[in-house]
């Protein structure tokens, strides 16, 4: 008599896009989890904090919250206390405020460094490399003696040059105040002159090994026209490459702001950013006494800040790498 054996069912297999893949690695991948989180955190609370000194929502916040930036008071130097929590400046102005405020700028100018790096960088090097030959050589000669300048004497060269003409142009053309905004207009252009061009490059030598694939030449063989082969079929396939770089760029950006901030050649007060706190800091460095929290505190929203972008890129990283464990 034969006996009949039953067997398990087999679980269907699921099948999962590269993208899926990739987000599954990127959820195993803690510190970058935590890092994504912290900046959505960063991000939201510094869009919101100005609404904390308005009359409706302060007075359902702690104090320590709703101070406004330009509140100056005779609590000058105070420490890190009850009433102000990271301490007050020289002026008196809540410590925590200004911090919130400078994020702003700081966050704006490295998003704007990104994005410039988004549109020129890759739509450069992606004509480079997939029109090639004399275009190709010319297109990288020209990213290869903007890499021989210095970047930040490139900027501050800039800078220097041209600000008092921008400023004059703005006064001229829209109203005298708009004149005050020259520093931080020129301080985007400036950075954003220099941040695409390892972007051109990347994108370059992507589209240059994807060119001759077999998806391509078919696309070409039914008629597709060069600009429909770049964008919807080149270009998808390396956005995960582009993505990472665009978190790794960032921070990059935000330390030049910080840097120039610093040297006094970015922005100018009554705005404030990290760079320009940490400056404001240092001049109030004396044998005699040091205000600690005023090097401390923004010095360590900056680090912060940088740690979690680079978190996320190395995150992203491995997440597209199509090497990664599935």
């Amino acid at each position: 008599m034969n006996s009949t054996t039953t067997s398990a069912p087999v679980a269907p297999q699921v099948h999962l896009s590269p993208n899926q893949r990739a987000w599954m690695r990127f959820k195993r991948n803690r510190p970058a989890v935590i890092g994504g989180i912290a900046l959505i955190l960063l991000v939201l609370i510094t869009i919101i904090w100005p609404l904390f000194s308005s009359p409706a929502i302060a007075k359902i916040l702690p104090k320590q919250l709703t101070y406004s930036q330009e509140a100056i008071s005779n609590a000058q130097f105070e420490r890190p206390s009850a009433n102000h929590w990271f301490g007050t400046d020289i002026h008196g102005r809540d410590l925590l405020t200004r911090i919130f405020y400078g994020a702003r700028i700081s966050l704006i100018v490295g998003a704007v460094g990104a994005f410039v790096s988004l549109i020129i960088g890759v739509s450069w090097g992606a004509i480079a490399g997939y029109v090639g030959g004399r275009t190709d050589n010319i297109m990288m000669r020209f990213v290869d003696i903007m890499y021989a300048l210095p970047s930040i004497i490139f900027v501050i060269v800039l800078k220097s040059t041209f600000e008092k003409q921008l400023a004059g142009w703005l006064s001229k053309t829209f109203s005298p105040q708009t004149a005050n905004y020259a520093s931080m207009l020129f301080l985007f252009i400036g950075l954003g002159a220099v941040s695409w061009l390892t972007m051109a490059r990347i994108v370059r030598g992507q589209v240059l090994s994807l060119r001759g694939r077999n998806f391509v030449e078919a696309s070409r063989t039914l008629g597709a026209s060069h600009a429909r082969i770049l964008w919807k079929h080149i270009l998808p396939n390396i956005y995960g490459i582009i993505i990472v770089y665009l978190t790794l760029t960032v921070p990059a950006i935000i330390l030049y702001e910080s840097f120039l901030s610093y040297l006094g050649l970015g922005i100018q007060p009554p705005q404030a950013s990290w760079g320009s706190l940490i400056a404001e800091a240092v001049q109030e460095i004396n044998p005699i006494r040091i205000y600690w929290w005023l090097l401390v505190f923004p010095g360590a929203m900056l680090v912060s800040t940088l740690l979690a972008l680079n978190f996320l890129g190395d995150g992203l990283r491995d997440a597209f790498d199509p090497r990664g464990n599935k």
